[in-house]
């Protein structure tokens, strides 16, 4: 077996120049900054890919969305695999730059790594692929199709791009590097993501504010109808009360909790809510989230009965379950409420599937063995909360390849948040484990006559 330990710590220094290069470009692409730093980034990337062997490396213009680095290395030889790489070179805004250690924009050292915004989403992923290009000089084992998008953070028409035009995103497996390990040293593999709609309830009681002593007791207060609605969503230890909606079992690796309430800043003393294992409340079971309140605010509270409320509910939902459905049983649930007699208006808004991937392939079987050689340690499977909507896309572009999902981040990078890092051993294990794969694949491959 080749080790490519010593190959890739020869080529961190370069990586490292090279991450700090693209973190210090404020590639945002949401609407009101700027688009030359996108198009900075976008260049950036190309002429890296170009520079480590990449002999095809082209430009994907959508309507009204970041440019994409699509970039392909032809197989080394007839019935050698295919495998897509997948990242992004945008970033999320910054936020209050009060809060952040140092300028955002500007990579900082941290004890064994780096700060800045978006530097471990998803920057070090594409310095990963990188890596794995220039540790084989251009000339992988296997078939290789980048796909480096440019627009994942706000979301764009890419989303749904790929099963346009399968050909060019057809593959035997890919490796979605938009994700990381549970914990710093601690390979990971994410095996599902759960899909997310959002449902907008609101109630309109009276034509206009009344003063609650002259009306107060007997003038329908909206936001007292509003709240007693949202109520019944979750039952008395927090678990989601709505119907139809699924939940099973977590058998994978969880957080304990004391590193969740470390990092979801819960307070002290405060208990955490739902019941059952983490795994079950976070990645296979549903979560309902208030994520928006149209109310009179505290500070310039009248004295008077409220006419009109509103809130923006977030449902994530199981892997498997349809997104629209589990939509469609939140709605009916609110709509079926009369609190005081008085019903709710309810309007469904987006919806995006979640995903499940199957796990017994040979992609699988050479990502364990990989994983374990970077890291030294069997990889653990988790599942995600968040959303990644361009998986479901990919994979209806190519549906017999193998999706997998691991990367440089951990889970404690601080990512869409102040003071984002990375650390040099997650980064530089992910390029050891991205050769290794590479070569363990083509080798199943070989052995199973192209048809593993």
């Amino acid at each position: 077996m080749t080790s490519f330990e010593a190959t890739v710590d020869a080529l961190m220094d370069g990586l490292r120049a090279d991450l700090v290069r693209l973190a210090s470009i404020p590639s945002i692409s949401f609407p009101g900054y700027p688009p030359e730093p996108v198009e900075q980034a976008h260049d950036l990337v190309a002429g890296l890919l170009r520079g480590a062997g990449v002999p095809r490396v082209e430009r994907l213009d959508l309507p009204d969305t970041a440019p994409v680095v699509l970039g392909e290395i032809p197989p080394p030889e007839p019935g050698a695999p295919t495998v897509l790489l997948y990242a992004h070179y945008d970033v999320q805004p910054p936020g209050d730059e009060s809060l952040w250690r140092s300028p955002p924009f500007e990579p900082t050292p941290v004890e064994g790594g780096l700060r800045g915004c978006g530097i471990a989403d998803d920057k070090a992923n594409v310095i990963a692929h990188l890596g794995m290009l220039r540790a084989y000089g251009g000339r992988p084992p296997v078939g290789v199709k980048l796909v480096i998008e440019g627009q994942e953070e706000y979301g764009s028409a890419f989303e749904g791009h790929p099963p346009t035009d399968p050909e060019r995103f057809a593959c035997d497996a890919m490796v979605i590097a938009d994700h990381g390990n549970i914990r710093p040293g601690t390979p990971t593999l994410a095996t599902g993501l759960r899909g997310a709609c959002e449902v907008v309830a609101e109630v309109r009681t009276l034509e206009e504010p009344r003063h609650s002593g002259e009306f107060g007791g007997a003038a329908p207060d909206a936001l007292l109808v509003l709240l007693k609605a949202l109520g019944t969503l979750h039952d008395v230890h927090g678990d989601v009360a709505v119907e139809g909606l699924r939940r099973e079992d977590w058998t994978g690796t969880t957080y304990t909790e004391e590193e969740f309430r470390s990092l979801a800043g819960v307070r002290e003393g405060v208990p955490l809510i739902g019941s059952g294992s983490l795994g079950e409340r976070l990645w296979s079971g549903p979560a309902i989230t208030v994520i928006g309140l149209d109310a009179p605010s505290v500070d310039r509270a009248a004295s008077a009965v409220v006419p009109y409320a509103r809130a923006r509910l977030n449902l994530r939902v199981h892997p498997r379950q349809d997104p629209k459905e589990a939509q469609g049983r939140l709605v009916a649930h609110l709509r079926s409420l009369k609190p005081f007699g008085i019903p709710l208006t309810v309007r469904p808004g987006a919806a995006g599937p979640g995903y499940e991937a199957a796990t017994g392939g040979p992609a699988y079987r050479a990502a364990r063995a990989a994983l374990k050689e970077a890291w030294g340690t069997d990889a653990s499977y988790v599942s995600t909360g968040g959303s990644i909507p361009l998986v479901n896309g990919l994979a209806k572009a190519a549906p017999g390849a193998e999706v997998l999902l691991f990367g440089a981040q951990d889970s404690m990078c601080n990512l869409h948040a102040p003071n984002e890092r990375v650390l040099f051993s997650e980064l530089r294990n992910t390029v050891v484990a991205l050769c290794a794969f590479a070569r363990e694949y083509a080798a199943d491959f070989r052995s199973a006559g192209g048809t593993a």
